[in-house]
């Protein structure tokens, strides 16, 4: 292609964006920043980093509704629990679709990941399985596997603490493992699989932040040769590698169940069901792909955020916690999943980490409006990209006063918010997070064993200072998850850690059966 083509090309990409492109002006829109070009409207001003601390910035400023103008797309960030829930959840006949991903769902994924697909046959068969398999009477099944994997995670962090961010991060990966392959994760950097899945995962959460690709604002752009977009080319390279370990991997469970020798797993379910569910091994390659990226650094981030405010804020809510885990405990056994009722403190902590710094920092996946609505007199357009904020949303001090301190007492009392769990975490309405079930009782299972079996506290120099850490240390991909910090991780005597060695050594001998 001459260079004359190529800027004959732009040209006309250039004017279809004049000629159809240009948004329509509409009375009654939710307040916002002017735009500052009508080809992009509000775009230019969205941070490339840490977006959610603008959008929280913008509802501070403008309410708990706010319009801007994303390229040709109308973009409504909400910034409080009851303006999510109103929209979200009770309009959600009308809510609950998705933009149109131009990078992760159409590039990237050949349009095969439920979780970014719009209302239809795919995604009504995909959010049957996952439901089926994921919410809560299914996630309990799943309890016995995170409580092996948990006891191999306190022995871990007896051995060596300094690694435990890698210890937290195997177990809530080999928990996903089991359940989607049945087969255990031993060490997140050397397994294949999981180092293939996190690039996948990497990928798709870079791309996944909303003004970060100019096409997402101006599909026309779609129309340039692949030597002028970079991006799209990344995007189909990245495809390829996906399919070909997805693909392997439902192979390998095809394998063993020909064997006769392959666990109970979510896969297996999938190849079994195939015939009533219409799936093809494609979209079960991809639909095993949920539960990887949706609960293994969700489940990470989460626990490494309760360690980082144990770290900040320990002193505050440990002793607490560790009286009543010692009161309905005892020193002589690990907690339980049958304790859960028994360990109100324990809870509060587990839905005070979920709420101080959630991991699905911008509310998951925006959804989008199907239908013209009006909302407080506010009109909200057909089409409009609906995101829930949820760094705005947890950090409001008027449902969380002081947000930025970890008080777990906050979730001691019932309190007037919106929805059943008395956090934003899991989302709103049909588009609800179906593994919310399983990563809770992730948390819950953790939290409690490491503050029955360990003192934790900053970490000290070499001169024996203690070491601040800095609360607001967070990565800016699509999932926000603390960056690596120092904090002192010691068994609480030496009758826990034998309870914690002995339980591990039972634990491995129950797990031999993933091992195959």
């Amino acid at each position: 292609m001459s260079q004359l083509e190529v800027g004959l090309g732009i040209s006309l990409v250039t004017l279809v964006a004049v000629l159809f492109l240009r948004p329509k002006k509409v009375k009654d829109l939710p307040p916002g920043p002017a735009p500052t070009s009508w080809l992009v409207g509000n775009r230019n001003q969205v941070p490339r980093q840490k977006p959610w601390r603008w959008f929280q910035e913008l509802n501070n400023q403008y309410g708990p509704v706010v319009y801007l103008q994303m390229g040709r797309t109308p973009t409504i960030v909400l910034g409080t629990a009851q303006a999510a829930w109103d929209i979200l959840e009770k309009k959600s006949t009308v809510t609950s679709s998705r933009p149109r991903f131009i990078m992760g769902q159409e590039i990237l994924s050949n349009n095969m990941r439920g979780l970014m697909s719009k209302p239809g046959p795919f995604w009504r068969r995909w959010r049957r399985v996952l439901h089926g398999s994921f919410m809560q009477k299914a996630s309990d099944t799943y309890k016995p596997v995170q409580s092996l994997e948990s006891k191999q995670l306190m022995m871990e962090l007896t051995r060596a603490p300094a690694k435990y961010r890698q210890y937290i991060e195997r177990y809530a990966t080999s928990v996903v493992v089991v359940v989607t392959y049945g087969r255990r994760v031993h060490d997140v950097y050397t397994d294949e699989v999981v180092c293939l899945n996190r690039e996948t995962q990497d990928f798709l959460t870079s791309i996944n932040i909303p003004g970060k690709y100019l096409v997402e604002s101006i599909p026309a752009l779609l129309c340039l040769p692949n030597f002028l977009t970079p991006w799209r080319t990344a995007a189909l390279k990245q495809r390829a590698r996906d399919i070909e370990y997805l693909t392997r991997l439902v192979e390998e469970v095809k394998t063993k169940m020909e064997m006769g020798r392959a666990p109970k797993s979510f896969c297996r379910q999938l190849l079994e069901d195939r015939d009533k569910n219409d799936m093809t091994d494609l979209e079960i390659a991809y639909t095993c792909a949920t539960p990887f990226g949706a609960g293994v650094e969700t489940s990470a981030g989460s626990i490494a955020s309760f360690m980082l405010a144990c770290a900040a804020f320990g002193p505050s809510f440990i002793p607490k916690a560790q009286e009543e885990l010692d009161s309905v405990v005892g020193p002589d056994r690990m907690p339980t999943f049958e304790d859960f009722d028994n360990l109100p403190f324990i809870r509060a902590i587990v839905n005070e980490t979920l709420r101080w710094r959630p991991v699905a920092v911008l509310g998951g996946t925006p959804h989008s409006s199907t239908e013209d609505f009006v909302y407080d007199g506010m009109f909200i357009p057909k089409g409009s990209t609906i995101i829930a904020n949820m760094w705005g949303m947890h950090l409001n001090p008027a449902d969380f006063p002081d947000p930025h301190r970890f008080d777990p007492e906050r979730f001691m009392t019932k309190r007037d918010y919106p929805g059943p769990w008395q956090h934003s975490s899991f989302g709103y309405g049909r588009r609800v997070c179906p593994g919310q079930h399983l990563a809770s009782n992730s948390v819950y299972i953790n939290v409690a064993r490491i503050l029955w079996g360990f003192n934790l506290s900053k970490a000290r120099d070499e001169n024996g200072q203690e070491i601040n850490v800095d609360t607001l240390a967070y990565t800016d991909g699509f999932n926000s998850i603390p960056l690596p910090f120092p904090i002192s991780i010691t068994p609480r005597s030496a009758n826990h850690l034998a309870i914690i060695e002995r339980e591990n050594e039972m634990a491995q001998e129950e797990m031999k059966s993933y091992d195959s």
